[in-house]
């Protein structure tokens, strides 16, 4: 489930830093010139500037971002995986630690050993750093009482991009959420970045481990278990746990929800009682939590997969969409297969 921000810095504090910021950034006519004009991409890079629709917002990067501000798990994890973590000055709002596969290139990384903010960052503690890229996670993130809004940062010659997969507005959001929107996002990203090698051997790896999942063919459903105690917030039909549930051969009680995620209630789930039940395991409301308030209530005890202790996990930075999404798929298959007393 998204967790709702913290009240952040006021946007007040993106328009006092206006002066100060522009000036910094002001450049000597030549080298304005000079990084205006196209890069030649004869080789196969890139060519700036680049513009970009981005959520219906036209973003303009003039050359390769070197200091990058990522706000959420999947911003910060997409820039290591691509191995551009050295441009990271400043990571916010991670939801987790890194996966193992990437905790050695954390590691080298200051900024993301240290995040700058728990939550959403203010626009204060973003200007301080000097980007010339913010990459969030959420169009939310992009506000004047966030880390600023999209507008205000572009005149301050600061770019700004959002996962394609969080645009909110209808004619952007993936409708249903696939693998292809997440993969498009890595190659987007390798672009953006001028990594487009490194972004085809990312996308490479993925489809590889992607294809080597056999999908459960049991017939078999589950109830992705987000959050919440007195009303559960679940995955709908949309959005990445959709997507990764097909993937794994599960099917949805929540799929015909026409949203990413809902709000449920414990007697449709119970009225359900799936098979099994996917519970995000988040460092604020953890699996054993979940499992603790399924057991504890008579009503929620009396299911099936309560009953049996039929459960995956899946870490929470992997149920948005990124990076990480095609591991949970190999990773709940496997889980699914261990589990015993499943009819076929």
């Amino acid at each position: 489930m998204p967790r709702l921000p913290r009240a952040a810095a006021p946007g007040a504090a993106l328009l006092a830093l206006s002066v100060a910021v522009l000036a910094g950034c002001a450049q000597d006519p030549a080298d304005a010139a000079s990084s205006a004009a196209p890069t030649d991409s004869s080789s196969g890079g890139t060519a700036y500037p680049l513009t970009l629709d981005n959520c219906g917002v036209e973003t303009t990067l003039e050359a390769a971002p070197q200091r990058v501000v990522t706000i959420k798990s999947s911003t910060t994890e997409m820039l290591l995986a691509l191995g551009l973590g050295d441009r990271i000055v400043g990571s916010a709002f991670l939801d987790g630690p890194v996966p193992d596969s990437l905790a050695d290139a954390a590691a080298d990384v200051p900024a993301v050993a240290e995040p700058m903010a728990e939550q959403v960052p203010g626009a204060e503690a973003v200007l301080g750093l000097e980007p010339d890229l913010v990459y969030a996670g959420w169009e939310s993130n992009l506000t004047a009482d966030g880390a600023g809004d999209r507008a205000t940062l572009a005149k301050l010659g600061v770019a700004t991009y959002v996962s394609p997969a969080a645009c909110k507005a209808p004619e952007y959001m993936p409708d249903p959420l696939t693998f292809d929107d997440v993969f498009a996002e890595i190659d987007e990203v390798g672009e953006v970045f001028d990594a487009a090698d490194a972004a085809d051997d990312l996308v490479a790896t993925q489809k590889d481990a992607l294809a080597s999942v056999t999908p459960d063919d049991r017939g078999l459903d589950a109830l992705w278990y987000s959050s919440g105690d007195d009303i559960p917030y679940v995955g709908a039909g949309i959005g990445a746990p959709q997507m990764i549930m097909d993937a794994v051969g599960l099917e949805n009680v929540a799929a015909d929800v026409h949203d990413t995620w809902t709000s449920f209630s414990w007697e449709q789930a119970i009225e359900a009682d799936p098979d099994v039940i996917v519970l995000v395991d988040a460092t604020w409301n953890s699996a054993e939590q979940k499992i603790e308030r399924l057991e504890s209530n008579p009503a929620t005890a009396r299911m099936t997969a309560v009953r049996e202790g039929r459960y995956l996990t899946v870490p929470f930075p992997a149920s948005e969409a990124g990076v990480r999404n095609v591991d949970a798929v190999v990773d709940l298959s496997a889980q699914l297969a261990g589990l015993d007393g499943l009819g076929g």
